[in-house]
């Protein structure tokens, strides 16, 4: 049971903030469907024919991945890009908007979802920060002339049961080479980083006209740290939202110990 005392002073931090920066990992994405690759059990529930073979996330989720076996690669992502392109996001996306919508400086998100559930769930695209990319954006996977593409035209047909691209791999227009996603793999030295560094550059310029900010965090767990460290290091009332890895370090926080769903519609009752 979660004590109200912390869903109070919750609300109290958002009432007075001027701007929402809204942290975001896995957490957010289970809340809509998406399935949890925290752990071999979880991505192997997924993806039955990784299981087979042995495969890990880290594995598949590699630059490596697309040199050796590029159809299984791209079953892989092709599958997940067909995933995202179904799901709908869910509640947590609009009552986090509503929360922002008193604020005069309103919210940005950063997130390390690759998924683009927050555009979907009509976010401004130009309130957000990809850190670790998007699966809907290409690039050559030997990172030829730097070049960043939409994965729109990309319609992948995919054999589920054994995890292979059936249809043709996108393509690479200057070189001819095998496209990938732009996403930070694990072990990638080629992934593009100038549309992240661009999403970064309006968050920092967003931020220096917001003297109270609020932060929520929502399903950052501490195996890829990097929005959990953002949220660490930052000026204002960190809400930290996660059933698992509530604490935080920080005197002007709020832990929350709920799934993302749960936390944001009980912050949200009045």
């Amino acid at each position: 049971m979660i004590n109200d005392s912390f869903f109070l002073k919750a609300r109290d931090a958002i009432a007075q903030a001027d701007g929402l920066l809204i942290t975001a990992g896995a957490g957010m994405g289970v809340d809509s469907g998406l399935p949890d690759f925290r752990g071999s059990v979880g991505f192997w529930e997924a993806y039955p024919a990784l299981a087979r073979a042995r495969i890990g996330f880290s594995s598949i989720a590699n630059p490596g991945a697309f040199e050796s076996n590029p159809k299984r690669a791209w079953g892989f992502y092709g599958h997940r890009i067909n995933l995202y392109r179904e799901t709908i996001p869910r509640e947590g996306f609009r009552i986090l908007q509503e929360l922002s919508q008193h604020m005069a400086h309103g919210a940005f998100v950063f997130t390390s979802n690759v998924d683009g559930q927050f555009q979907k769930a009509g976010y401004n695209p130009r309130r957000v920060v990809e850190v670790h990319g998007s699966i809907h954006y290409l690039q050559c996977q030997n990172g030829c002339l730097s070049d960043i593409w939409s994965a729109n035209d990309f319609l992948p047909l995919v054999d589920d049961e054994n995890c292979e691209l059936l249809s043709d791999f996108p393509m690479c227009s200057h070189c001819g080479d095998i496209a990938r996603p732009n996403i930070l793999m694990f072990g990638d030295w080629h992934w593009l980083d100038h549309r992240t560094e661009i999403q970064r550059a309006a968050m920092i310029n967003w931020s220096k006209e917001v003297e109270r900010l609020v932060v929520i965090e929502i399903g950052a767990g501490t195996d890829i740290p990097t929005v959990r460290n953002l949220g660490d290091n930052v000026s204002g009332t960190l809400i930290r939202i996660n059933p698992r890895e509530a604490d935080s370090d920080s005197r002007n926080s709020v832990s929350i110990r709920l799934g993302g769903l749960e936390a944001l519609q009980r912050i949200a009752t009045q």
